[in-house]
């Protein structure tokens, strides 16, 4: 089971990888899915790459 800061994390990162995804097709609805990931980090002082690391996944 994941602890609240890991779901946070996990799904900052999820909505920071939907922004970049949609950047091309929809610039508004990846902004939006930006803040929501900026807003989520904010409260653990992190920036999206540092999450992953947190969550020790990745490459």
């Amino acid at each position: 089971m994941l602890t609240d800061r890991q779901e946070d994390l996990l799904v900052a990162v999820a909505l920071t990888e939907f922004s970049v995804y949609y950047e091309d097709t929809d610039l508004e609805l990846a902004e939006r899915a930006w803040q929501l990931a900026a807003d989520r980090l904010i409260d653990y002082d992190l920036e999206p790459y540092e999450a992953v690391d947190a969550l020790d996944i990745g490459e």
